[in-house]
């Protein structure tokens, strides 16, 4: 054997490992069905791990026991992939570059519209049945509770550096006035009696919320 199929066999012996306990994580996602948060992930987890066997397992017979049609099968797989690879990673660039941030005067973190993002990734979040498990998923996590617990006092939150999620998910946005009580509890000032956590006038859960997904999928 070649020492270019020595090298070729050994590193595909190691990726033939590493996909065990990416397939191990994939099974492993797939026993949580109650948590909507990793839903997405358990196939495409799994179906990756098999996918890594499969291709590994072809270079490392081809390459051990100079198999040329194995060789030829695995380098054909190999480009596919980096060329599947290529694509996702130029459309997850593209879909995700407009973030729809913008400053807002003494705050140090950003906020967002709705408008700013890309029309797919708009579209694919506003969805009915991507919606429910992204609402699912935002409800279950502590995002926003966290924040009352790292700042009490407004200057303290206003010069705090948050996630685009708390920023546009926790809180009102700056333009609709609401004074400051904690992170999570906002007084309109017009009336005091009506407070917000999340959005004002207009504009509803499903609109501020939606912007919040979309700012964690893009950061």
């Amino acid at each position: 054997m070649g020492v270019s199929n020595k090298i070729t066999a050994v590193l595909n012996f190691m990726a033939l490992l590493c996909s065990i306990p990416i397939m191990a994580a994939g099974i492993w996602l797939a026993s949580k069905p109650d948590n909507e948060c990793i839903h997405s992930f358990r196939w495409p987890v799994f179906v990756l791990g098999v996918l890594i066997l499969l291709v590994s397992l072809a270079g490392f017979i081809g390459a051990y026991f100079n198999k040329q049609g194995l060789l030829a099968l695995y380098l054909f797989c190999m480009a596919a992939l980096i060329i599947l690879l290529l694509i996702i990673l130029i459309f997850a660039f593209t879909v995700t570059k407009p973030d729809g941030s913008y400053a807002v005067p003494g705050r140090a973190y950003r906020e967002y519209r709705l408008e700013g993002f890309s029309k797919w990734l708009r579209d694919y979040v506003t969805d009915s049945s991507n919606w429910q498990k992204i609402r699912v998923c935002l409800a279950d996590s502590d995002t926003c509770p966290k924040l009352t617990e790292n700042y009490i006092a407004a200057d303290q939150f206003f010069a705090a550096h948050i996630s685009p999620l708390q920023a546009r998910c926790c809180k009102p946005p700056t333009a609709c006035g609401y004074n400051y009580v904690n992170p999570n509890l906002w007084i309109n000032p017009v009336n005091p009696q009506q407070t917000k956590t999340v959005c004002c006038g207009i504009m509803t859960k499903t609109y501020c919320a939606t912007i919040a997904t979309l700012a964690g999928l893009v950061y």
